[in-house]
């Protein structure tokens, strides 16, 4: 860091700008891990002395005592998570889409219950947020949606969440308000700006409009504004038409296009392209990785890592950080 600092400050170093600005990444790299460090060094030297003079006063130093080691132990298990978030992509913005499983409208509305949960979860972190493309029920939830989700760290948090999510409850939908299960499934890739790291030819591109059949008035259902992409070597299928325009719903769609792609491209690297599929399993009974319940009790439990809680409520409000911890923690950079 020394090295970096005398190197910063020499009179040239704004002259080869792309150089200056790698170093300067350097030194925030550097400085995100050795600034907690010293800071839970420093208190814990305040620590020592305060243990020493709560050993010679009865003033109620221990009190004190308690407290602050409680503050150095929540220091420790954020710099532990900030370690868990080392993934090559953990620092990507992401995209998240949502898909109902089987049960027509009862899963179409879980998958909405879902997206609003994201939503409130991305708004309590301060991580922005864009609807890319949203396709809605016949008669109440969504039949899929696509979230762009700006943040650093967004894919690192958010990839705790990809699999089938299981919902129990008292359908609002049964005349005879009978208890009802259903599924939806979440999938978070990594967003892909720079078009170096994936390559499409255009060739490789069969490109299809259509009329959207979402809501937007009669500008959207009279024009053929939607836009479906296909990548024949892969057959990665993508397709938005929440936009008016037809450009900016082919920009999502690449968009899309090129975070499925990058998974794609960085599983074939690893020998596993057959991951992809495996992980999309049937959106039924047995595949969950979490349960949410709402009757005859409450109960929220991640399958994985066994983190649950009573408060199933509070989890739709968007209240995740428990299930994300656990999951990192558990499963560290793994994507």
């Amino acid at each position: 860091m020394a090295e970096l600092e005398k190197r910063m400050a020499e009179a040239d170093f704004w002259n080869d700008q792309e150089q200056a600005r790698k170093i300067i990444e350097q030194a925030k790299e550097i400085k995100r891990w050795t600034d907690p460090v010293r800071a839970i060094k420093n208190r814990l030297k305040d620590l020592e002395e305060l243990a020493e003079l709560a050993g010679e006063e009865e003033d109620g130093l221990g009190e004190e005592l308690i407290r602050d080691a409680g503050q150095i132990e929540k220091q420790l298990e954020e710099l532990e998570l900030l370690h868990m978030l080392s993934g090559k992509d953990d620092e990507r913005d992401a995209l998240l889409t949502i898909h109902p499983g089987a049960g027509g409208t009862e899963s179409q509305d879980w998958a909405q219950m879902l997206m609003r949960m994201y939503a409130r979860w991305i708004e309590n972190h301060g991580f922005k947020s864009q609807l890319l493309d949203l396709l809605p029920g016949e008669e109440a939830g969504i039949k899929s949606a696509t979230l762009e989700v700006k943040g650093r760290y967004a894919f690192g948090y958010l990839k705790a969440e990809k699999g089938v999510h299981r919902l129990v409850r008292i359908s609002p939908f049964d005349a005879n308000s009978r208890r009802h299960t259903s599924f939806a499934s979440v999938f978070v890739y990594p967003e892909v700006e720079d078009n170096l790291e994936v390559k499409i030819e255009e060739k490789d591109l069969r490109i299809d409009t259509y009329r959207s059949s979402g809501a937007g008035g009669q500008h959207v259902n009279k024009t053929e504004s939607a836009v479906r992409i296909t990548h024949l070597p892969t057959g990665i299928v993508t397709q938005c038409q929440n936009e008016r325009s037809q450009h900016r719903n082919k920009d999502n769609a690449m968009k899309i296009l090129r975070a499925r792609l990058y998974e794609h491209m960085l599983l074939a690297e690893k020998a596993e392209r057959d991951v992809l599929e495996a992980e999309k399993k049937e959106i039924a009974w047995g595949s969950q990785i979490r349960s949410y319940v709402l009757h005859p009790y409450t109960l929220v439990k991640d399958h994985r890592t066994g983190v649950e809680t009573g408060n199933a409520p509070g989890v739709l409000e968007g209240n995740l950080d428990p299930f994300i911890q656990g999951y990192l923690k558990k499963f560290g950079g793994q994507g």
